[in-house]
């Protein structure tokens, strides 16, 4: 049986991961997590899907702490905790997503991760979503490397 999280969301894209299917790492959130995602969806990637019209392909979302250790993410991410998904519309550039969602929607942390002007599909959107409503920052961040080839956030304002 599948799970939906929303009309166009199944727990199985939230949770998928190649390098936990490569490693044998499990990757099962616990029934706290899954009402975390369900609200991601609900509130964030589902009207993304229905304001664009388009497939939203979900690269990263719930990661397990063994998963976390094993890609080299903080067990406090927001991923850990059912609350975030990286995701792209192929075809759509990932800074008109971003911008929509800025504009449009609540969310704790908005992430345009490794975008770039000159190749608009590149990189991908991070988002995240805080059950307590309250808690939503409405956080909107670009991620770029450095010239040491660090990652760096910068606040965006406005749009990108």
């Amino acid at each position: 049986v599948i799970m939906q999280l929303s009309k166009n969301f199944s727990l199985i894209e939230l949770t998928k991961s190649q390098t936990a299917e490569r490693k044998g790492i499990p990757n099962d959130p616990s029934a706290d997590h899954i009402e975390n995602l369900k609200l991601l969806c609900e509130r964030v990637l589902q009207p993304v899907r229905d304001h664009f019209n388009h497939v939203v392909s979900i690269s990263s979302g719930y990661r397990s702490p063994e998963l976390c250790i094993a890609i080299g993410s903080s067990l406090e991410s927001q991923h850990a905790k059912g609350m975030a998904a990286d995701f792209e519309i192929f075809g759509t550039p990932n800074n008109e997503i971003a911008n929509w969602i800025k504009n449009n929607l609540i969310f704790d942390q908005l992430i345009l991760e490794y975008w770039n002007s000159d190749e608009p599909n590149s990189g991908w959107v991070h988002v995240s979503y805080d059950p307590d409503f309250n808690q939503n920052r409405k956080s909107y961040l670009r991620a770029y490397k450095d010239e040491s080839n660090k990652t760096q956030y910068s606040p965006i304002t406005g749009e990108i």
